[in-house]
């Protein structure tokens, strides 16, 4: 098991932000702005769910990979720390996921 974390992924991608596009995809993505950064995101999205459908435990593995990054990217395009999702999310495991989403509604 790897000891690698969205935490490791959200420093690496804030590092290659300050790098140049041609030199990082990373940059080159997040120079191109949120909207093609969104776009990426629900492309992969697409991916791992045709990848579950099928059934392709290596597929699944890759696109969960890609979904992760791409979110993280976006994250980063919107200046939304890692903390304040990670913070989010503890608080709904606090409660019933029942409860949290009609928390939500109102």
């Amino acid at each position: 098991m790897s000891d690698f974390s969205l935490v490791d992924l959200d420093a690496i991608i804030a590092a290659r932000a300050g790098a140049t596009a041609e030199a990082s995809y990373t940059k080159a993505l997040l120079d191109a702005g949120p909207s093609r950064v969104a776009k990426k995101l629900g492309e992969e999205a697409v991916e791992l769910a045709i990848a579950a459908v099928e059934g392709d435990r290596h597929a699944i593995v890759l696109e969960s990979a890609d979904l992760l990054y791409h979110l993280l990217v976006l994250l980063h395009s919107r200046a939304v720390p890692l903390h304040d999702v990670m913070s989010e999310l503890a608080q709904r495991t606090s409660r019933s996921g029942h409860a949290e989403k009609a928390a939500r509604k109102g």
